[in-house]
């Protein structure tokens, strides 16, 4: 009996917070500067380099200046771009638009991690409720990158082909 009156409780508690089940909302960062740091220089400069790639090409649409941020044989494993900076430049010239570079990334970004040679970005994203289209709910995208002398020489993330 006191196990049916304990399971009772509980069950009665549960119905009086729908939330409890609920998904936490992913958030942007509030300070996308304090991302940039880091106690090892190179650290540092790897997330300052793929910050300033995804400021300038991919939002701003500078893609002459892939040179700056791509090494020539650049890898893609994104199974919608091809490899290569050029196939970079050609597949993003198709739908990134040039627009001023701005001093923060646009995107809602949560988190820079850098270890070794690599550095992952991560954004919330936002998607309809696939059991009620007038919801949305959030998840995070990645996107990761290795950086060799100075230059993005490969790169990763959560895309699926079309």
């Amino acid at each position: 009996m006191k196990s049916l009156v304990l399971f009772l409780t509980v069950l009665l508690s549960l119905a009086f917070v729908p939330n409890l089940f609920a998904q936490v909302p992913v958030q942007a960062a509030d300070d996308q500067a304090a991302l940039l740091g880091s106690p090892d220089p190179q650290l540092a400069a790897n997330k300052k380099l793929v910050y300033d790639l995804w400021r300038t090409l991919l939002e701003a649409g500078h893609l002459e200046q892939a040179d700056r941020f791509l090494d020539v044989n650049y890898v893609q494993h994104n199974p919608t771009v091809a490899t290569g900076r050029a196939a970079f430049v050609k597949a993003f010239s198709a739908f990134v638009k040039k627009a001023d570079i701005q001093p923060k990334i646009q995107a809602p970004l949560v988190s820079i991690v850098a270890e070794g040679d690599l550095v992952v970005l991560s954004f919330v994203r936002t998607e309809k409720d696939p059991k009620d289209a007038a919801k949305t709910y959030t998840t995070t995208w990645f996107d990761m990158f290795r950086v060799k002398n100075g230059k993005v020489v490969e790169h990763w993330d959560t895309a699926l082909k079309e």
